[in-house]
């Protein structure tokens, strides 16, 4: 599995179990809701930055979001 495919599945099961919709969870991390859309269909290549956004939020990692 290539490490987009990881971080689309880790940020959505994360994201769901914390019962947040894609537009909650963009909000709470600075970024669009399409964009983190996208993320989760594994279409995009954040920048580590943007993986540092998306998991703040979360209470996680950044290494735990593409482990």
């Amino acid at each position: 599995m290539d490490i987009r495919t990881r971080l689309a599945r880790n940020v959505r099961r994360l994201r769901e179990g914390n019962g947040w919709s894609q537009e909650d969870y963009a909000d709470r991390a600075g970024i669009h809701r399409t964009y983190v859309s996208d993320i989760e269909r594994g279409r995009r290549n954040p920048t580590i930055t943007i993986v540092e956004r998306l998991a703040s939020p979360l209470g996680v990692t950044p290494s735990e979001l593409i482990g």
